[in-house]
């Protein structure tokens, strides 16, 4: 990576003398929470290159799922802090782990004063009508959040504001916990929330992301949240050529979903940057050997789908929607609140 890319990422904060990482947490299992001191918690659009702000209080994920393109970004926010001084070179192996891999699930960086820097940083004139997601490069309910309750302390800063266009996207049924305030929330801010969801078929879900709440429970978290006013919808992602991306399959979550009231639906093909490639390639190998080869001769030299693909899934996604009576302007129009200053034609690349 080079390093005018790494200016433009706010992980971390230059102090005139980087101190090493405080371990606030070890669990049994091997899992190791470690204090991330942070002076910004918003990432900007340019930044990023999503057409949005983002806050992620935690980076890395215990919920491991073997496609995560946020593995990435924990690969480097490790390779800086060994730069910095924060790491020594042996702890920078550990962090990193044997396959190079293994750390975005068992070390996870806490911002735990991410509440309070951005309660004082956040100036919404500054988002300049963007909307703010929470939860883009890591899961903000995974389950370090019932200790640490940085999540909520997040919403909490918001309801100080109004006018906001906020998003939130997890995996987990623990975001019910916070339905009292996302609801106050959205009495004065535009709140939706994207429960994650690859499939509905909870054998096919063990195998791509073991270490996730089952589809079960997510749907029954998007029903309490419609149950209780919090506008809330699906996003199938990540859509995988040969896995998850057929009729039979997609018809079945999008029917799951409308029983539970779900709002709008969206969807979004497989992004494999390196990190993810380390872990997702050897899984394939093992779990879905007749498509492997095919992931690894597209994915060599590319880190989406291919642009044909995308648009057939989009043609198939938005016949399946209509069928299953969800209204497909509904879903476009959540993504273009998300993604002010984005072309439409760049929504459908990133959507799809």
């Amino acid at each position: 990576m080079s390093g005018a890319v790494r200016r433009q990422l706010p992980l971390f904060e230059s102090a005139a003398a980087p101190t090493p990482w405080e371990t606030l947490d070890e669990r049994d299992r091997g899992t190791r929470f470690v204090a991330l001191p942070v002076r910004s918690v918003l990432n900007p659009p340019s930044a990023t290159g999503m057409g949005f702000w983002s806050v992620n209080p935690y980076i890395g994920c215990e919920f491991g799922c073997t496609y995560c393109y946020a593995r990435d970004t924990h690969r480097y926010a490790v390779e800086r802090a060994h730069d910095e001084g924060r790491l020594d070179d042996e702890a920078f192996q550990e962090f990193r782990g044997p396959g190079g891999w293994e750390a975005f699930e068992r070390r996870i960086l806490v911002k735990r004063d991410a509440p309070a820097v951005l309660a004082r940083t956040l100036e919404p004139a500054r988002l300049a009508g963007y909307s703010l997601v929470i939860g883009t490069a890591t899961d903000p309910y995974q389950p370090a959040e019932r200790r640490f309750r940085l999540t909520r302390g997040i919403l909490e800063v918001l309801l100080a504001h109004r006018g906001l266009t906020i998003g939130i996207i997890t995996k987990s049924p623990l975001v019910t916990r916070d339905i009292d305030v996302l609801a106050r929330l959205s009495e004065r801010n535009s709140v939706s929330v994207h429960v994650s969801l690859a499939t509905a078929d909870a054998r096919l879900a063990r195998r791509l992301e073991p270490r996730t709440p089952v589809p079960s429970a997510r749907l029954r978290a998007l029903q309490r949240l419609r149950q209780a006013g919090i506008r809330a919808g699906i996003l199938i992602a990540p859509i995988l050529p040969g896995i998850n991306d057929d009729v039979n399959g997609l018809s079945a979550l999008l029917a799951e979903a409308r029983a539970r009231d779900a709002q709008y639906a969206v969807g979004s093909s497989l992004r494999l940057g390196p990190a993810a490639r380390n872990r997702f390639l050897p899984f394939l190998d093992s779990e879905f050997p007749v498509i492997a080869a095919r992931y690894r001769r597209h994915y060599a030299s590319s880190t989406m789908a291919s642009p044909a693909y995308r648009r057939a899934l989009h043609g198939r996604l938005e016949r399946l929607q209509r069928e299953h009576g969800f209204d497909v302007d509904e879903g476009m129009r959540e993504e273009r609140e998300w993604r002010q200053g984005v072309t439409a034609g760049d929504v459908q690349v990133k959507l799809l």
